[in-house]
């Protein structure tokens, strides 16, 4: 059995695949079992999160298309009549066991900027406190590919830590990691646990999507390592095991676990790994290289040799070494048009150069994070 006597939160994804039928109807059957395994959640004093998916597929379903729409316009059409059916599907389970529920939909910039990723936490809290089970899902019916999350198993990891989640259970139509694939290779394992996601681990992942989702194995081992990281225990495992999941927050051996980590980063180090999209970059010398590999250190103008983008202060910015290696990420207390006059200069010639009283750090090392390797 499994250690998880201490759970208080959880998060729950599950994928397309699951919550659609062959012909793309929704499973209605499946997402009672969603509401059943919520309610005696609940009744043990265990708040949960769901991210779905499954409002392309549905809207395809009403719309009477076959194949997933290539055109955007098409596609985010099918998001918008599709998520207003999942609701609906949702809400009529949810009575079944008197549950009270709530639709989120979010973009990208609901990450990006911090302020709104504060006020989307403080809204999910609020819900928790009402009994009120939140049904998250990305806007696609607005968003475009250059600023979408991109896929709910991401969606789910960074939801994770802003509702302080003890753990996360992707759903999906796998039984969880293998050591190589299932499908192709009949003597695959399945792996029990994962205690740290380094290069091994990441091999053992596929590059191929369901016919109606959007995340591969990929995609999970990184939607692992974004909750691990946050202090999140994460579980792969299949959705025919949706019914079985009081059975998995009580421990029960079902899937793939990645154990957290126990040194996890803080809330805000997390922001800027992988919330926060790097707007540009800064190049520096090896000497401020070699600094960084021993400790984090302030980024001082006069080791930087290079500006890469336009951006503003107090924007997510990447420090790369000569290789164009990232090293490390964090907020700038400059403009990309600032660091360019001050570059490789002294902290002390700064005033005279802009003209004007200015921080000495370009990145203060309280803003910065260093980019350790697996």
């Amino acid at each position: 059995m499994r250690d998880f006597k201490n759970i208080k939160r959880i998060i729950i994804k599950v994928g397309s695949s699951s919550l659609v039928n062959e012909d793309l109807s929704i499973n209605q059957p499946v997402i009672v079992n969603i509401m059943q395994s919520f309610k005696e959640l609940q009744d043990k004093g265990i708040n949960v999160a769901l991210v779905s998916s499954g409002a392309i597929a549905s809207g395809m379903h009403e719309l009477g298309l076959v194949k997933r729409p290539k055109e955007m316009s098409l596609k985010q059409a099918c998001a918008a009549i599709g998520q207003s059916k999942l609701m609906e599907a949702y809400n009529k389970a949810a009575e079944i066991y008197g549950l009270k529920t709530g639709q989120i939909l979010v973009n990208h910039d609901d990450f990006q900027i911090r302020k709104r990723m504060n006020y989307l936490s403080d809204t999910l809290d609020a819900m928790f406190k009402q009994n009120v089970i939140p049904i998250i899902n990305e806007n696609d019916a607005l968003a475009v590919d250059e600023i979408k999350v991109g896929d709910n198993d991401t969606l789910a990891s960074l939801i994770s830590p802003m509702i302080n989640a003890d753990l996360l259970i992707l759903f999906s139509d796998i039984d969880g990691l293998f050591d190589k694939n299932p499908k192709i290779y009949p003597d695959a394992k399945l792996i029990n646990l994962v205690s740290k996601i380094d290069s091994d681990i990441k091999k053992m992942a596929g590059d191929k999507t369901s016919a109606v989702g959007t995340g591969g194995m990929q995609t999970k081992i990184n939607a692992a390592k974004i909750s691990t990281s946050a202090g999140a225990n994460m579980i792969i495992c299949n959705s025919n095991q949706i019914k079985n999941l009081c059975d998995i927050v009580s421990g029960k051996e079902i899937g793939t676990l990645f154990l957290a980590k126990e040194n996890h980063i803080s809330s805000r180090e997390h922001w800027i790994i992988y919330k926060a999209n790097s707007m540009g970059n800064i190049v520096v010398d090896d000497g401020l290289k070699n600094a960084l590999k021993n400790k984090k250190v302030s980024i001082l103008s006069k080791g930087i040799t290079f500006v890469n983008g336009d951006f503003l202060k107090g924007m997510i910015i990447d420090v790369v070494d000569k290789k164009g290696k990232v090293i490390a990420k964090g907020i700038t207390n400059y403009s990309s048009a600032e660091i360019r006059l001050i570059q490789g200069h002294e902290s002390n010639e700064l005033k005279s150069i802009l003209g004007y009283e200015s921080k000495s750090e370009v990145i203060h090392a309280n803003d910065l994070v260093l980019l350790k390797e697996d």
